[in-house]
């Protein structure tokens, strides 16, 4: 088997958010045979979600590292929250390009000046 047989990109080039949903769409179309439910994935997001925390308060926070701990990536597990939440956007036809940039307007008129004015940030 090559690169140009799997259905995921192998490299470093840049990815869009578009590309990632469609990228998740055909592996999940594929290999995966078909999208798990909804509800379903978001139990899995939950569940993904937990396992970046307990590396994070083992990272960065004061909890020590277990045997089972051990080997976890950070950027492996943010990988697979990210997976999770493609999913549910694909399945709930969400365009997360189109989302994020909303959210950015959103954020950009309600925050213009909220965090440079709060004191415990500086």
């Amino acid at each position: 088997m090559t690169n140009d047989d799997l259905p995921l990109p192998v490299g470093d080039s840049p990815l869009s958010i578009r590309e990632a949903q469609a990228l998740v769409d055909k592996w999940i179309n594929t290999t995966g045979v078909r999208y798990f439910s909804e509800l379903t994935n978001m139990a899995i997001l939950t569940e993904e979600v937990g396992e970046v925390a307990r590396l994070m308060s083992r990272l960065y926070g004061d909890q020590s590292f277990k045997e089972s701990d051990k080997g976890k990536e950070l950027a492996d597990e943010l990988a697979d929250t990210l997976w999770v939440l493609i999913c549910i956007a694909n399945q709930t036809g969400i365009d997360l390009t189109k989302a994020l940039e909303k959210n950015l307007e959103k954020k950009n008129i309600r925050d213009a000046q909220r965090h440079k004015e709060n004191d415990k940030l500086k």
